[in-house]
């Protein structure tokens, strides 16, 4: 079991502004304590024009900072938009990281979404197939020894010398960015790791990851081998307060996922996704929600007073039901790791049995202050990491 930590780069803001300075100066902390504390990868998106959502709209910015800050943490794109940039820009890019950090890093890749697409000029509907050729692209520009070429139906490359070279050989590790089984299928085809983002109860996410394990066994890799490797984002708090640790993931996380949201606003059955992945309706919940679920949006509306829930600003029931789920039965489920080491121990060992075989934590967000991100690095390392580690060894010695 690995564990990453995976940078929006939120920060509490007002006035329609953010305090970008302290931002990447107190992220920069972060990844330092992490690298001192046993994390093994730090992720960053690439996000562009989403105000109040994530400040990283150039990750390999701040990798050149990281490589001379940190020693042995990997790091790692997470992702790169492959349709935003030449295929050739994307390869020098990571090259140059690679070079910089001695091997250090992970290449993770993607599409974005229609909003983010069509701000830079790029018709969504060529995304597929533009990610699909620049993956085929970007390895065998790689471990190109002299010159490489390529003929294309977005790309045309006359033969060219590409610098640096990778430090890995042959390359990195690669990724796919998936939210659903499709996506998780086109990893798998293309012998490609899984880098989940969306937040899932381990027992749901448990069909998707082993679907994704059979299948790449049967993989045509698009690079010179086959990632099998499932990575999960998982919203995290690990605190001395059991309690109060636990909610704070939970306000986290929920707040991560509002109505006002990149990949919320406007989806229709967003909620019910949410509520479905992260294991329906809890009991002490039924009466209030679970038949609220299996009717109209107007008999939503016309109950609602029942309980005294506005359902006005979003899809009804399910929506409600969210906001209702508290902290003890997010982190119950495994939803969040989140509580005191303990808990947080019983949580991650939920992703390990099902087979994931990282957990990328989400701790910085806007909800959570620096300090009390920087507390929850170091109880991390110091207290739940080795407790893993040494039953997944043990595990590891018995079945040998």
């Amino acid at each position: 079991m690995k564990f990453g930590l995976l940078f929006e780069m939120q920060r509490p803001f007002e006035g329609n502004d953010i305090d970008w300075n302290t931002l990447y100066k107190e992220t920069l902390e972060q990844c330092e304590l992490a690298d001192h504390v046993g994390f093994d990868k730090l992720w960053f998106v690439e996000h562009h024009f989403l105000l109040g959502f994530s400040g990283s709209p150039c990750p390999e910015v701040i990798f050149g900072a990281l490589s001379q800050r940190t020693k042995n943490i990997r790091i790692g794109f997470g992702v790169s938009i492959l349709p935003h940039a030449h295929p050739i820009r994307i390869a020098e890019r990571v090259a140059m990281v690679d070079q910089l950090t001695d091997g250090r890093v992970e290449f993770g890749t993607g599409r974005s979404n229609a909003y983010e697409q069509m701000g830079l000029g790029v018709d969504p509907r060529d995304t597929r197939e533009m990610w699909s050729e620049s993956i085929e692209m970007i390895p065998q520009i790689w471990q190109a020894e002299d010159e490489f070429s390529w003929e294309g139906k977005f790309w045309n490359v006359p033969e060219r010398r590409v610098l640096p070279k990778i430090y890995q050989k042959p390359h990195p590790n690669m990724y796919l960015a998936c939210t659903q089984s499709a996506s998780f299928d086109l990893a798998a085809d293309k012998g490609i790791g899984v880098l989940s983002s969306a937040s899932y109860a381990p027992t749901v996410l448990a069909q998707h990851v082993k679907t994704y394990k059979d299948r790449v066994k049967d993989a045509n890799p698009v690079g010179a081998f086959v990632t099998n490797y499932w990575a999960n984002n998982v919203h995290a708090y690990c605190g001395p307060d059991n309690s109060e640790a636990r909610e704070l993931a939970a306000l986290s996380m929920k707040t991560f996922f509002g109505p006002d949201k990149p990949y919320i606003a406007g989806r229709v059955g967003a909620y019910e996704e949410l509520l479905e992945a992260w294991g329906g309706v809890p009991d002490h919940l039924q009466a209030d929600f679970g038949r609220w679920l299996r009717q109209s949006d107007e008999e939503h509306k016309q109950q609602a007073e029942e309980v005294g829930i506005s359902l006005d600003s979003g899809p009804g029931a399910a929506r409600a039901a969210i906001a209702e789920l508290d902290g003890d039965t997010l982190a119950d489920r495994g939803v969040t790791i989140a509580g005191d080491p303990e808990s947080c121990i019983n949580a991650i060992m939920k992703y390990h049995e099902i087979g994931v075989d990282e957990v990328m934590m989400i701790i910085q967000t806007e909800t959570i202050p620096h300090e009390k991100v920087l507390s929850s690095i170091e109880l991390f390392g110091k207290e739940v990491f080795p407790a893993v580690r040494d039953m997944v060894g043990a595990e590891v010695a018995a079945a040998d």
